[in-house]
């Protein structure tokens, strides 16, 4: 299994990813509150990145709605939790199955009656907006007065609960980037990966070669709501609050897609770095606004738009592509 994950990856390439992750290992002895704050964001991005790019860069299905499985995925485990006592692993039973369900009646729409393209983007758009407009009129989550999982002071860190300080949820999401990498590039280099990529290049020319695109096009939207769903929960449990106009909103999708599109859409490293890039640089302008006593409403968006325009202007294929060609890496499966 390692010899076949690791095959096509150069030495340089396994040398710098094991230093990677030794490095984001111990980072939270030496990080302080607010870096480790930022850096579980990090790591949620990266993660939902991931599974954002099993779609769009793996299977060529542009998806804008992708907080619709977060939040189904947030609101399904902390209503089991608030009403019921659920833990969050047990609710992850019930909210991955709703997401993967809600993945597959969109595909289903979209892809029986080959509704592809922007009108796929739009169609994940209105079922996203329809789940925020049902969610705030939903009483049993609380509607639009917001839905609050109990806090309480605990002494040391309950993992089956998800109750404990941030550096616990950090090494969760960490560990969760790293195995969703892992599964990324075990799907990328199967047999439905090479399908993916012949359908993201060349539907038509897929369907002619005896690929059943719609079979394939499934597998990506339903795996990819299914991951994004975990991250839902992972948010719920962390921020203890979830409102629909906030966990649904538009713009959550779109901080979804950013990082894949900066680091490089269809590689393995580019959700990641995209990310570090992203959201490290977005809450260092923060930072650096609210220590001078400056208030700008709108400035983390306006500065995702001015990142996105320079590297679309300059590095169209993304950071990563780019990077790897300098520090000699090899593109493919990296």
């Amino acid at each position: 299994m390692i010899a076949r994950l690791t095959d096509g990856v150069s030495r340089r390439a396994l040398v710098l990813l094991g230093l990677a992750l030794a490095a984001a290992l111990v980072a939270p002895l030496f990080a302080g509150d607010y870096l480790l704050t930022v850096l579980i964001l990090i790591f949620y991005f990266a993660y939902v990145g991931q599974a954002w790019n099993i779609m769009m860069g793996f299977a060529g299905q542009l998806s804008l709605g992708h907080a619709l499985y977060v939040g189904l995925g947030a609101y399904t485990a902390a209503a089991l939790y608030v009403h019921f006592g659920v833990g969050p692993w047990i609710g992850l039973l019930v909210a991955v199955p709703l997401a993967a369900l809600a993945g597959a009646f969109i595909g289903f729409l979209a892809f029986r009656f080959r509704v592809g393209g922007v009108y796929f983007a739009i169609l994940t758009i209105a079922v996203a907006e329809f789940a925020r407009v049902g969610f705030d009129h939903l009483s049993w989550t609380a509607g639009s007065s917001g839905l609050f999982l109990p806090v309480k002071q605990y002494a040391h860190n309950d993992l089956w609960l998800l109750r404990g300080s941030p550096a616990m949820f950090y090494y969760v999401l960490l560990t969760a980037t790293v195995l969703a990498f892992i599964g990324c590039r075990a799907l990328l280099k199967s047999r439905i990966g090479y399908f993916w990529l012949a359908i993201r290049e060349d539907e038509q020319a897929a369907r002619a070669a005896g690929i059943d695109t719609f079979r394939y096009k499934m597998a990506a939207v339903v795996i990819s709501a299914a991951m994004t769903s975990f991250a839902g929960v992972i948010y719920a449990f962390y921020y203890n609050n979830l409102f629909p106009e906030q966990v649904f909103h538009i713009s959550r999708s779109i901080e979804i897609i950013l990082g894949p599109i900066v680091g490089g859409v269809g590689t393995l490293f580019g959700p990641i770095l995209g990310a570090f890039i992203l959201t490290g640089l977005a809450e260092t302008l923060t930072g650096a606004m609210a220590m001078l006593g400056i208030d700008l409403p709108g400035a983390k968006q306006v500065f995702y738009g001015i990142c996105l325009l320079l590297v679309i202007m300059a590095l169209p294929d993304g950071v990563w592509p780019w990077l790897a060609r300098r520090i000699g890496l090899k593109e493919r499966g990296e």
